[in-house]
């Protein structure tokens, strides 16, 4: 069972987008920006860089990064809160707060690259640590990307820890390795940002 599981984690790895180390981090290099299971669209996060433009004003239309507080900073409507908004959302609260200042703005929201969507991998694997992601990633996903599980790792008591969305406490999902990759798809769920697996 052992060398089987060994098998399929190096066929994934194989079959996936590349990969690519970096110092504490391992990006999943993917043009496709990350999407939450149930929300189907992006949310912009801390650290993501968006391209803002205003049609027929450069002065307004630059390249900005997402500070930590989750704000973006723009001349005329100052600091507007971008993170945990759809682009398109983004777009809508920039064209009304512009509005005051032009008659019928025209605005685009563009993720420019994506730095926001990050987990955690912990205990029995050989590269355990924080990989930024760049793409759609599973469970699985993630503990190829640390390297498989080590020979002892329990394997059918591994948990996610979700935080919860407001702020307060963290949700365990479980997660049986034996049954995914015996073909049970539906147990190896998309990770949000901010997932910590644990690998006991």
């Amino acid at each position: 069972m052992k060398r089987r599981g060994f098998f399929v984690v190096v066929a994934i790895i194989l079959s996936s987008t590349v990969v690519r180390a970096e110092p504490e981090q391992t990006i999943l290099e993917n043009n496709t920006p990350h999407v939450g299971p149930a929300e189907g669209t992006y949310r912009i996060g801390p650290e993501d860089i968006l391209d803002i433009s205003v049609w027929k004003n450069l002065e307004l239309t630059r390249r900005v990064p997402v500070r930590p507080d989750g704000m973006i900073s723009l001349p005329l409507v100052n600091d507007v809160q971008a993170a945990g908004l759809a682009p398109s959302e983004l777009r809508d609260v920039l064209t009304k707060k512009l509005e005051a200042f032009m008659p019928s703005p025209q605005v685009a929201v563009t993720v420019a690259e994506v730095h926001s969507f990050k987990v955690s991998v912990l205990g029995e694997v050989p590269f355990a640590g924080r990989h930024m992601l760049q793409s759609r990633a599973t469970v699985l996903d993630a503990l190829a990307l640390s390297g498989g599980l080590k020979e002892f790792a329990a394997r059918s008591r591994i948990v996610v820890l979700r935080p919860n969305g407001n702020g307060k406490g963290m949700q365990r999902i479980p997660f049986d390795y034996d049954k995914v990759i015996s073909g049970d798809g539906a147990q190896n769920f998309y990770l949000q940002p901010g997932d910590i697996i644990l690998v006991p």
